[in-house]
């Protein structure tokens, strides 16, 4: 299986870009979307139908923003929208799709950047989807979470790490969080293959920093442990151009 995700920062901007095509060209069996900044009869439903996928889509309330949505060749088993926490599922950030014994999640965190507010919201979400995943591991222990975290772990990830360390995405207690995350059970696809810096999935529009490399790690494919002797490979997918975001992939075996 072939595991994708991508922030693509408005799925129609990046249909503009080609995503189609580099869609057709990459062949996920899932690919996990975020930041579709579209309501459900904006997503184009038909053109993925056509490239051989299902779609399904969370989508915010608040029109242009946020969003999640699973691409599959696969019909699941069993699709759930949201965590049943309104404040939450009101801006659109999480869908799981179920395949056989393997549960796939795409979320977006939230982003504290605009101020003291949202990253108070964020830390919340963080804490509540941490409850969240417990719980349901108990039910499905075999899960992928895919997403944007909007947090870089290590200091390897991230190109700057001393001038960033009072942002958000990269405060001391974001990447405290994480370490807790993993250490509940899931492994860090990316870095279980590839131990180097310098590789990221995020920059800025400004400074030509996509061009110098100035980036932030902050998208991943998380495995619960279970899966550990299924993992193949995970790979970022630095060659896409239709976001500020890169996409990442990692396979898994069918056994």
């Amino acid at each position: 299986m072939k595991i994708v995700t991508y922030n693509v920062n408005g799925i129609r901007a990046a249909m503009g870009k080609g995503f189609i095509d580099w869609l057709t060209a990459t062949s996920p069996d899932v690919l996990c979307i975020q930041e579709t900044k579209a309501q459900p009869d904006q997503i184009p439903t038909m053109d993925f139908t056509m490239a051989g996928y299902h779609t399904y889509a969370h989508s915010a309330e608040k029109k242009g923003y946020s969003g999640v949505a699973i691409l599959s060749k696969q019909m699941p088993d069993n699709v759930v929208v949201g965590i049943g926490i309104p404040e939450y599922d009101k801006e659109g950030r999480f869908i799981r799709a179920d395949f056989g014994d393997v549960s796939v999640i795409s979320v977006y965190h939230p982003s504290g950047t605009s101020g003291d507010e949202r990253q108070d919201f964020k830390m919340k979400w963080l804490d509540d989807f941490q409850n969240y995943i417990t719980e349901l591991k108990k039910e499905r222990p075999n899960l992928i979470i895919c997403g944007d975290f909007n947090i870089c772990h290590q200091p390897i990830d991230i190109h700057d790490p001393i001038r960033n360390a009072k942002n958000s995405g990269f405060l001391p207690e974001e990447r405290e969080w994480i370490d807790g995350f993993m250490k509940t059970g899931f492994i860090d696809t990316f870095r279980y293959f590839n131990d180097q810096p310098h590789n990221y999935t995020w920059w800025s529009y400004r400074f030509h920093a996509r061009e110098n490399n100035k980036g932030w790690r902050i998208d991943y494919i998380m495995a619960a442990q279970p899966l550990e002797n299924r993992l193949q490979r995970s790979v970022i997918l630095a060659n896409a151009y239709h976001s500020d975001h890169c996409p990442m992939i990692t396979e898994i075996s069918d056994q």
